[in-house]
């Protein structure tokens, strides 16, 4: 009885401390991710509180927000939406993974980890966060952009690839060895694939078992198929998060619509607990000795991404200015950044600065990403950008000689 008091008296303590920070957080405009990470830094291990009686609860309530922080996501699309994106940001999406993804594997070679930690601090520079980028976009009031669209094909790019890189990062970091990893990928590849197939010629039925008219049966079966098909794909050495992702893209129309809307605050809820785990299982006595290195990391991959958003949206025709939104707000990184950094830490086959590092990073990110989404709409950016298109063009003019 004593452990179970303990119990309600942290949770419930915590989880109106993450309400108080949330309301804080848009209250400043900034993500409350940066915030949640800082309440789970200050009460983890070597914070200035450690609550041991819930952390238990808070490790399963991660691995359910990472499941449904997925689902979500893969809401957001439908197979076929999911297939033509693909098709049309393939280059997009390459130019992105050799922009950002390698810039992590070479630091992290420099620091002298091994090649698996190489690969694990690529996947964290790589993906940004298409949470923290939503909501940008909507503060900003920028959903309907004309670059909008590019964004949002290199955030699904980079979300599907993660289905992919995800049990191939598991079967690394367990030192399973090459082949039985190369079965792994095989296994995820054939099981995206499958899905992606039934989701387009049979994703109506499926959405047509699922009944609209009823919250209550619609949120018990949308949740409880999203665990039993994350739990499946976790036996099958897939990733769980990956199975709530196909889960997402799987059902379509109405379904879709009014699961978004049940699922929301239930998705919050945990996705907060997810952050907050990740704080309390990361030691903060471990992140002065990174925090040059992070900030270093962040500057690099914060251009980098830039880059990537501002040649997508010039290859689709976007004037300028929008081709500065579009880089711009590609900057943050977040849920799967922390998912990755989660996995590689679970396993214990990486060095521990990783989790400081990676925290660290997603801070800095976060942080920085809505403070530099907001530049091209200030009056010297806009200025800057004219002086420099009124360079372009007398060089133009210079270069075409008199007529």
């Amino acid at each position: 009885m004593h452990d179970f008091t303990s119990l309600l008296i942290q949770v419930g303590a915590l989880l109106f401390l993450l309400g108080l920070l949330g309301r804080l957080g848009r209250r400043i405009g900034l993500s409350p991710i940066p915030l949640y990470l800082l309440a789970g830094l200050t009460l983890g291990h070597g914070g200035i509180l450690e609550l041991h009686a819930s952390e238990e609860f808070f490790a399963i309530g991660a691995e359910i927000g990472v499941i449904l922080l997925l689902l979500m996501l893969g809401l957001e699309y439908s197979a076929v939406e999911l297939v033509g994106n693909l098709r049309s940001a393939a280059l997009a999406g390459s130019i992105d993974a050799v922009l950002n993804a390698l810039p992590g594997a070479a630091f992290a070679l420099l620091l002298g980890w091994n090649w698996v930690g190489a690969v694990v601090l690529a996947g964290i520079t790589w993906v940004s966060s298409s949470g923290v980028i939503a909501k940008i976009l909507a503060d900003l009031g920028r959903l309907g952009n004309r670059e909008t669209p590019v964004i949002l094909s290199v955030l699904v790019v980079e979300d599907l690839a993660m289905a992919f890189y995800l049990p191939l990062a598991t079967a690394l970091l367990a030192g399973v060895g090459f082949v039985r990893g190369g079965v792994a990928l095989g296994v995820a590849v054939l099981t995206v694939v499958t899905v992606l197939v039934v989701a387009i010629r049979y994703g109506k039925l499926i959405s047509r078992a699922m009944s609209v008219d009823n919250s209550e049966s619609l949120l018990l079966g949308v949740l409880g198929l999203t665990l039993l098909v994350a739990g499946v794909a976790a036996k099958l050495q897939v990733s769980a998060a990956v199975g709530a992702f196909l889960v997402g893209i799987a059902l379509s129309g109405p379904v879709a619509h009014h699961a978004t809307e049940l699922l929301t605050p239930v998705r919050d809820l945990f996705a907060a607990v997810f952050f907050v785990f990740f704080g309390l299982a990361t030691d903060p006595r471990h992140i002065p000795p990174v925090l040059l290195p992070a900030l270093l990391l962040a500057v690099v991959t914060m251009a980098t991404k830039t880059l990537t958003g501002y040649l997508a949206a010039r290859r689709v025709g976007i004037a300028e200015p929008g081709r500065w939104r579009a880089g711009l707000a590609l900057v943050p990184r977040g849920e799967f950044s922390i998912v990755i950094a989660g996995l590689a830490v679970g396993a214990g086959s990486v060095t521990p600065e990783l989790a400081a590092l990676a925290a660290t990073y997603v801070l800095i990110t976060v942080v920085a990403g809505p403070m530099l989404a907001r530049l091209p709409d200030l009056t010297w950016f806009k200025r800057w950008l004219r002086a420099r298109a009124a360079i372009q063009q007398t060089r133009t003019a210079s270069a075409a000689g008199p007529a």
